[in-house]
């Protein structure tokens, strides 16, 4: 009986791929093991108008030719940071907001002459919703040419620091007036057609007539027609005199005196038939005539009457009184007196010489 023997594979020493070997191991750490390495992903612009691509598809797909002019107007541009802007961009966005800004103005006009027509309104409501439906169509209007022109909000940031710079310092007291607009129209406090004291820089008083609330400031007429504007938040934090805030009736005094040797009960009857044949006094609130003092040259009288009309002036209307007081008393032989005095000297001898020489000459002279 024969038995085959099959002898055993052995390792082929130079196989560096047995493991366990000293072989594989000196394989092992001669070779080194691959490695990541890093790269360079080229980084492409932001397009900042995204709707000038859409323009150029779909004017392309109308015609060539036109498709044409406006790629070689993309392929004009510059670059600022990671944003692109071409020639074609800076076209599309003006023309964006001109037709944005025409409708907007347009949309204005429309609904200030409909706001007008609510006859529920009076107009100071009339005017606090002009100015909030002006606020909400140019907000609306903005909102509406950035989505016509597909601009990538990130772009904004880019000046988001600048413009809430801009805000902080420049456009506060702009913002401020703004709102404080809108509280006075909202408290009713200060409205178109009130009168008010005003004074200029020279600290004079005059009295004007509110002739428009604007986003900044307001419009006062005075009498000799200087316009003063004057900034809303000014109106807020500072004493205000509104002659015609809860009433249109303004009571006038004129002061006046007379000699004691008058007769008081006739200079009363003057005193009231020169209101009484004055025009703009109202009869009602009865005028009053008051003494108000034994002066030291005179019996001092004040008269108060009422107006109803402030923006026709103030000091007018006093000198219209004054007028015909003047024309009663010459009729009636009233005396209005002005201040005098009497001037004493002592006697002294140097005074008596000084009389004497003056007499003596005189008498030369003569």
């Amino acid at each position: 009986m024969t038995a085959s023997v099959t002898p055993a594979a052995t390792p082929d020493p130079a196989d560096p791929a047995e493991t366990g070997s000293p072989a594989a191991e000196a394989a092992d750490m001669a070779t080194p093991a691959p490695q990541d390495m890093p790269i360079d992903v080229p980084t492409s612009s932001v397009e900042v108008v995204e709707a000038t691509d859409n323009l150029i598809a779909g004017v392309g797909e109308k015609s060539e030719t036109a498709g044409a002019v406006l790629q070689s107007l993309q392929t004009f541009a510059f670059e600022l940071g990671n944003f692109r802007i071409s020639l074609l961009d800076v076209v599309l966005v003006i023309g964006v907001i001109t037709l944005v800004i025409t409708a907007a103005w347009a949309a204005t006009r429309i609904s200030r002459s409909l706001i007008r027509r609510i006859s529920q309104f009076d107009s100071t409501q009339k005017l606090l919703a002009e100015k909030l439906s002006t606020i909400a169509i140019w907000a609306l209007a903005f909102l509406i040419g950035i989505d016509l022109l597909g601009i990538d909000l990130t772009a904004l940031a880019f000046f988001g620091g600048a413009f809430g710079l801009a805000i902080g310092f420049g456009l506060q007291k702009t913002f401020g007036n703004l709102i404080s607009g809108i509280l006075l129209l909202l408290d009713k406090s200060i409205k178109p057609g009130d009168v008010i004291s005003v004074t200029d820089q020279a600290g004079n008083e005059a009295v004007g007539q509110i002739r428009k609330i604007g986003i900044r400031a307001i419009s006062v007429i005075t009498r000799d027609q200087t316009e003063h504007l004057i900034p809303n938040e000014n109106l807020m934090i500072n004493q205000v005199v509104n002659w015609s805030y809860s009433s249109r009736d303004v009571r006038v005094k004129a002061p006046v005196g007379v000699s004691y040797d008058s007769d008081l009960e006739l200079v009363t009857r003057l005193l009231y038939q020169s209101v009484a044949d004055t025009k703009r006094v109202l009869k009602n609130p009865k005028p009053r005539v008051n003494i108000m003092e034994f002066g030291d040259n005179s019996v001092n009288f004040e008269v108060r009457f009422w107006i109803q009309d402030p923006e026709g002036g103030i000091a007018n209307i006093r000198s219209d009184v004054y007028m015909r007081i003047w024309q009663l008393f010459k009729e009636h032989e009233i005396e209005i007196p002005f201040p005098q005095r009497d001037l004493h000297l002592r006697s002294s001898k140097q005074l008596d010489q000084l009389v004497e020489l003056m007499a003596a000459g005189k008498l030369s002279r003569d």
